[in-house]
């Protein structure tokens, strides 16, 4: 049984169990080349590789396939976000399982110290599997019947928290000046869809609920006015008074489901990750995703689920600036 599984699984301490896990989860029927799709195809003895400096006496490469039709060889990890890594496979599949089972997060140097490789290793693992994790389910949320919920917030920590020398001494300024704003869709029962925006605005807004959103759903959010224009576009608009103390009314309208995935994104921003830069936020909101939408399995499910997203991805960008968290 897979609840059964633990992290001392084979899967997690050896090489061939972890290639063999990750090819029950995407070669069910048999393998597949990934430079021609075809089914036809024939596996290879352990290949030898040539001497290097690194390695004299050379090195092993195993599950390799070669296609009948292109002739090209390859493995389960061509063309995923784990191909052409020097870090043992096993230890992938393990990286995946903790960033999937860390409720709020998992930081990048606790991920090194568990995992035994740097911290710049483990950081480019970890943006390598938010990315396997994007949903790529285009369709819209909602529908006829259902309720979407819709609110944004800012991520780059309190004013108040900061050294004095960095808080703002003009009254007049936003208390949201150097926050990267973050919009998120919550259907009732359903997915979360998140979105780091460039400015909160009737545009930008309209722009991710209109893409996102089926105009036959129910919206909910607070009052502001961006929304209440795009709200005429679907079905019906309800709206709570966030600045009368209004959260909820007859225990229809409210934005509390919004809200209660807010504070799980920021709970692990503040306490986990600290500092996000504005570059990878979208990849932190990606991860809150989609531990959200997988609530319903257990670890080893939802870890799984990410690998099955593996394919098809690539990331080759450096870290830059971070923002306070």
């Amino acid at each position: 049984m897979e609840n059964a599984v633990d992290i001392f699984a084979p899967r997690f301490q050896s090489e061939d169990a972890a290639r063999e896990h990750l090819e029950s989860i995407h070669w069910a029927d048999g393998p597949v080349c990934p430079h021609c799709q075809s089914g036809d195809a024939k596996r290879l003895p352990p290949q030898k590789r040539k001497p290097t400096k690194a390695h004299p006496g050379g090195t092993t490469r195993k599950g390799v396939i070669q296609c009948n039709n292109c002739r090209k060889q390859y493995t389960v990890t061509v063309g995923t976000v784990f191909e052409r890594s020097k870090v043992p496979l096993n230890k992938w599949l393990l990286a995946t399982h903790m960033l999937c089972a860390s409720k709020k997060g998992i930081s990048g140097h606790q991920m090194a110290r568990m995992l035994g490789v740097t911290y710049k290793t483990a950081w480019f693992m970890m943006h390598r599997i938010r990315e396997a994790m994007t949903d790529t389910d285009g369709g819209p949320i909602g529908g006829y019947g259902k309720t979407v919920e819709a609110d944004e917030t800012y991520v780059g920590g309190k004013v108040t928290n900061r050294h004095a020398s960095k808080r703002f001494g003009d009254k007049k300024s936003s208390p949201f000046r150097d926050k990267q704003p973050v919009v998120s869709l919550v259907e009732r029962d359903g997915k979360v869809r998140s979105f780091h925006v460039a400015k909160v605005n009737a545009n930008t807004l309209r722009e991710v609920l209109v893409t996102n959103v089926d105009r036959g759903s129910w919206l909910m959010t607070d009052e502001l006015q961006a929304y209440k224009t795009v709200g005429r576009e679907y079905v019906g608009h309800g709206v709570v008074s966030h600045s009368r103390g209004e959260y909820g009314r007859d225990g229809v309208f409210h934005s509390n489901t919004v809200e209660n995935f807010f504070s799980i994104l920021k709970r692990g921003i503040t306490g986990v990750y600290h500092h996000v830069s504005e570059q990878h936020l979208k990849r932190y909101v990606t991860e809150f995703d989609f531990r959200y939408n997988t609530r319903k399995l257990n670890d080893f499910e939802r870890s799984n689920e990410a690998l099955k997203g593996i394919a098809g991805k690539r990331l080759t960008y450096r870290r830059t600036s971070t923002i306070p968290a």
